[in-house]
């Protein structure tokens, strides 16, 4: 299944604006939504609009330098909009604990000052490279881009959720089964399942601890893929007995349905014992993702395991032009963090400039002293 949002509001004061879980991304108050069929030239396309693509443009900007933003997502923020918006991040500089929602706002916001043009809902399907080196895109919608560089910052891709394998249980998908939560307060007061012993599934169940009717998790083996603290929080939940929450081993052979809902699943032990029925109001699917380039991997790009290969000085790809950051790509010593997505931009950004402008001699210039940079970012008195 797609990562799609199944509880995609609309903004009273910016109509047609999609957004996640109760928090409006600042997309159409700062910024340019477009989407349809046209024709944009700009400097930079950037696929993705998840933090590191959201920092990239930002670290063009400051050199001044146009950029697009294009993801297949209905809103900004990629996996930390979609997948885990409450979770809370420790390791980003000068922010000792900060929501993964809260950090894309932060993302935006700073973004404001450079008026970032997104189109969202729309997925790059073909890229060619023209015979000046410039390329040309287009997306699903219909839009045509030329633009004289390429960012792929796209995370791990088009990813899918891993589904639950039964027959017939697509047909619930708009209805009460689920493969992420896009509005919390929906499962307030429900019997809640939970599949899967990964992070999200612990994550979940925590949080849905103090708010759910009753909550059960079932997972195939008695070992939890998660961090450690959320299985010890996990265990501490099943033991007290004031607490509405269950932990079951086993898998699931099928499921009970009444009109377009699931009323149940089955709950069968690998070993000896019967199998049981669980009844409940919603079921989330926690299985994990299952990465997929889609198209990019048409592209001829170099690729290593599903990422794109890059150089560890400029982030471009083998296709001169075309760059790559966060967790697309790889390198020798790559690690995949969000700050580290954050230095690729940064670097990938002066790598841009050179390749637009190669002729020209290049300075660098710091935000703190620098009169032009200040202005770019509207900055009050800059030219005093």
């Amino acid at each position: 299944m797609d990562l799609l949002v199944d509880y995609l509001r609309t903004s009273d004061s910016e109509p047609g604006i999609g957004y996640v879980g109760g928090v409006q991304p600042i997309v159409g108050r700062a910024a340019t939504l477009y989407s349809g069929a046209m024709t944009i030239k700009t400097d930079v396309v950037i696929i993705g609009a998840g933090p590191s693509g959201l920092f990239q443009c930002f670290e063009l900007g400051l050199l001044g330098i146009d950029a697009h933003i294009v993801d297949s997502l209905p809103v900004i923020g990629g996996q930390c909009t979609m997948l885990y918006p409450d979770k809370a991040i420790y390791d980003i500089p000068a922010l000792p604990i900060v929501g993964a929602q809260e950090l894309i706002d932060r993302l935006a916001e700073q973004l404001q000052p450079f008026d970032p043009t997104y189109h969202l809902g729309q997925r790059v399907t073909d890229l060619a490279v023209q015979g000046d080196g410039s390329f040309e895109l287009r997306t699903e919608a219909g839009t045509c881009f030329r633009s004289r560089t390429v960012v792929i910052a796209a995370g791990l891709g088009a990813f899918k959720s891993r589904p639950l394998r039964l027959a017939g249980i697509e047909s619930f998908e708009q209805t009460n089964l689920h493969y992420h939560v896009a509005d919390k307060q929906h499962f307030k007061d429900k019997k809640v399942v939970i599949l899967g012993g990964g992070d999200s599934a612990l994550d979940w169940l925590i949080e849905f601890a103090e708010s759910a009717e009753h909550i059960t998790i079932v997972h195939r083996r008695d070992e939890f893929r998660a961090a450690p603290a959320s299985v010890k929080t996990m265990h501490e939940l099943v033991n007290d007995p004031s607490k509405p929450v269950d932990c079951l081993i086993g898998r699931i052979p099928s499921y009970r349905a009444d009109g377009d809902r699931i009323s149940a699943i089955e709950v069968a032990p690998f070993g000896e014992g019967d199998s049981r029925f669980l009844e409940l109001d919603e079921l989330l699917v926690f299985y994990g993702l299952s990465p997929d380039l889609g198209p990019i991997a048409q592209w001829g790009l170099d690729i290593e395991r599903k990422h794109l290969s890059v150089s560890l000085e400029t982030f471009q790809t083998n296709i001169p032009g075309i760059y790559a950051i966060g967790d697309i790509n790889t390198y020798p010593g790559k690690k995949k963090l969000i700050l580290s997505g954050f230095h690729e931009g940064a670097l990938a950004a002066f790598a841009i400039q050179q390749h637009l402008d190669p002729d020209t001699k290049h300075k660098l210039q710091y935000t703190t002293t620098s009169s032009a940079l200040q202005k770019r970012l509207g900055v009050e008195d800059a030219s005093e």
